[in-house]
C-alpha cells in the first residue's frame, strides 16, 4: 500500500465501541481563549474569550471528535449575542453527534461611564460568564455570572465614630439562570446598585467628593448588599433563580467579610 492510500483509510479511533459501557457526563476542550465579538445592549465589543466546551458521551463511545470542537468556533464568525451562543450550542450537538452538552465563554466587558460631577468618560471593567446547557431531554437552561467592583462603607464605624467611617472596595457576583434576554448593562446596574456607591474609572475632585459622601450617606454591612441584590433580582421576571455573593475586602482587617443568598435555599424558607 502506498502512501496515498494509506492516507485514504486512516481508522477513526474515537468511533470505535468501548466495552467498559460507562457513560461520561462531559468530555471536551477548557482553557480554550479565542477572539469573538459580543453583542450586547444592541453594541459590538471585541474580546478575547476563555472556552470550555463538552458534550455527554454515551457509554458504547470510545471518544469524541476534539477537532469538532474548534470547527465550530471556526465557523462561528458573526458577533455573538445570548441567542446566538444557544444556537452555538445546538450547532455543537449536531456537529458531535451528542445529545447534551454545554459552553462556557468567560470574557472581560468594558462599560463606560460618565463621573457623577463632572460628566468624564472612563471604561470600567467586569468579569463576565455565559453559559449555556443543553440536557438530554431537549432543555436549554442559559445563565450569565458576572462580577462588579463597588464601595462598601460600614454602618457601625459611622455610628461609632466621632468622625469619618471606614470602607473597602467590594466585589459583587451574580449568577443568574435567565428566563430571557438581559442585557450585561443591565446586569451590572444590579449589582452596582447593592454596594454603597460605584466606582468609576476616572474622578476629578468634585467627583471623588460626590462618592465619598454618596458612600458616607449609603453605608452598607455586607448583609445588606447582598439582600439588597437579591431582592431585585427576585423582583426581574426574567430571573428563574440565581446566586449572589458579595465580598468586602475589609480595610481594618486582615480578612474579606462574605456574604452569599441562594434563590433555592428562598423558595424553601417560603
Amino acid at each position: 500500500m502506498n502512501t496515498r492510500e494509506k492516507h485514504a483509510f486512516l481508522p477513526d479511533i474515537q468511533s470505535q465501541p468501548d466495552r467498559r459501557q460507562i457513560p461520561i457526563e462531559a468530555v471536551g476542550v477548557k482553557g480554550l481563549r479565542y477572539p469573538v465579538t459580543v453583542r450586547s445592549s444592541g453594541e459590538n465589543q471585541p474580546t478575547v474569550a476563555e472556552f470550555r466546551m463538552t458534550v455527554g458521551l454515551g457509554g458504547t463511545l470510545k471518544g469524541t471528535h476534539m477537532s469538532r470542537f474548534i470547527e465550530l468556533l471556526e465557523a462561528s464568525a458573526q458577533s455573538v449575542d445570548q441567542d446566538r451562543f444557544k444556537a452555538m450550542v445546538i450547532g455543537m450537538l449536531e456537529r458531535l453527534g451528542a445529545a447534551s452538552g454545554e459552553i462556557e465563554m468567560r470574557f472581560p466587558y468594558f462599560i463606560r461611564k460618565r463621573a457623577p460631577v463632572s460628566g468624564v468618560e472612563s471604561l470600567v471593567d467586569c468579569d463576565v460568564t455565559w453559559r449555556c446547557n443543553v440536557a438530554t431531554d431537549g432543555a436549554c437552561t442559559f445563565c450569565m455570572k458576572l462580577t462588579a467592583a463597588g464601595t462598601s462603607l460600614c454602618p457601625c464605624s459611622k455610628e461609632i465614630s466621632a468622625y469619618g467611617a471606614h470602607n473597602q472596595r467590594s466585589h459583587i457576583t451574580i449568577d443568574a439562570e435567565l428566563a430571557r434576554t438581559v442585557d450585561i448593562a443591565e446586569l451590572l446596574a444590579i449589582a452596582e446598585a447593592s454596594a454603597s456607591c460605584e466606582v468609576y474609572g476616572l474622578l476629578k475632585r468634585g467627583d471623588e467628593k460626590y462618592v465619598t459622601e454618596r458612600a458616607y450617606d449609603n453605608p452598607k454591612f455586607v448583609e445588606d448588599a447582598v439582600r439588597d441584590a437579591a431582592l431585585a433580582l427576585r423582583s426581574d421576571p426574567r430571573v428563574r433563580a440565581f446566586v449572589v455573593e458579595v465580598e468586602n475586602f475589609e480595610s481594618i482587617h486582615n480578612h474579606s467579610a462574605f456574604a452569599r443568598i441562594d434563590s433555592a435555599d428562598l423558595s424553601t424558607q417560603q
